[in-house]
């Protein structure tokens, strides 16, 4: 009787099979399960192999000890303040106040909150900072993707001009008399007007702009679109990260502005409301009626510094979450390939 030959395992099905107990496969001759290939050990989740060395572990424990430091030391300071403005005179001036508020108090709060004129002056400063960061960057966005423009005649005069006015420039008494000789005080433009350009973000943005494969604007030339076509359906749509940036760095620049509103705005009715918690804080006992008890006025004393600075950080800070996933977006996603 002629017996069978023995079937053998396969070096590929062998492969599989380890790799389903969770086993590396051998390591053959060329690339591969069973060819020299390196197989991750077990399926999702599995450790890495080969292992990473002694030294980057300890590089990765000294990095994450390191950026822990890093969050603590800017979360305490604002945490430490947020605290404070709603905790008790008694605790704040005992210096006791730490992470957590202590003598739970609104007294602050709701004497601020319940002005009238908190609210417009609130209303005055979203207007003029979406005013004025649209201003900011049409102007910025125009005058960068011109200055990226090699062939453009008188470019260096230009960036010259621009990056002087870094340096120097005329002054407050002068550009005072400027605004009211434009007659724009008391007008929104007395703000977005004279602070339209940041030279910093011009240059962020024109040094973009180079980086672009020049390719996509020769391509699009070539199908008939001229420079403001080019400019709002190709450059644009691939700048969604810058813009996404500067939009934050303005907006954050506006709405932290008070000097501005200080300087040309005279009615009340149309200070920032940056301007109104300075007044606030200059004269505590304004915000109280002058029926209010010496123990609300001294509780408004204690933490109205506390309270102005989380009214006035905490609203652009939820603007930050709709931007941060354009700062790691591609710039060449959808450029030309191959």
């Amino acid at each position: 009787m002629v017996s069978e030959p023995a079937v053998t395992e396969g070096a590929p099905a062998r492969g599989a099979r380890l790799a389903a107990l969770g086993k590396a496969a051998p390591r053959g001759p060329a690339g591969g399960p069973g060819r020299g290939g390196i197989v991750p050990r077990g399926g999702r989740g599995a450790r890495p192999w080969p292992p990473p060395t002694r030294g980057y572990r300890v590089f990765r424990v000294i990095n994450a000890i390191i950026l822990a430091l890093v969050v603590v030391a800017v979360l305490f300071p604002f945490l430490n303040v947020l605290a404070q403005s709603f905790s008790s005179e008694r605790y704040i001036n005992a210096g006791q106040v730490n992470l957590w508020p202590r003598g739970f108090n609104l007294t602050t709060y709701e004497h601020v909150m319940s002005d009238p004129l908190f609210w417009e002056n609130y209303r005055n400063t979203i207007f003029y900072t979406v005013t004025a960061t649209v201003v900011a960057m049409v102007v910025t966005t125009c005058y960068a993707y011109v200055l990226s423009k090699p062939r453009l005649r008188g470019r260096k005069v230009l960036i010259g001009i621009a990056v002087f006015t870094m340096f120097f420039n005329g002054g407050i008494i002068p550009n005072y008399v400027l605004v009211s000789f434009l007659h724009m005080r008391d007008t929104v433009w007395a703000i977005a007007l004279p602070n339209a350009i940041n030279i910093f973000n011009l240059l962020v943005m024109k040094s973009f702009f180079e980086n672009m494969p020049p390719e996509l604007e020769e391509a699009a030339a070539v199908d008939g679109m001229d420079t403001y076509r080019i400019l709002w359906r190709i450059v644009l749509p691939l700048s969604k990260a810058v813009i996404a940036t500067m939009t934050l760095f303005y907006a954050v620049m506006f709405w932290n502005s008070w000097f501005s509103a200080f300087l040309y705005m005279d009615n009340q009715g149309l200070f920032t409301v940056t301007v109104y918690l300075r007044n606030v804080v200059d004269s505590v006992t304004s915000v109280a009626s002058g029926q209010q008890s010496a123990g609300t006025q001294v509780q408004i004393a204690a933490n109205i510094q506390a309270v102005t600075v989380v009214l006035v950080a905490v609203p652009i800070l939820f603007v930050y979450p709709f931007i941060q996933r354009y700062f790691v977006s591609g710039v060449t996603l959808g450029a030309v390939k191959g």
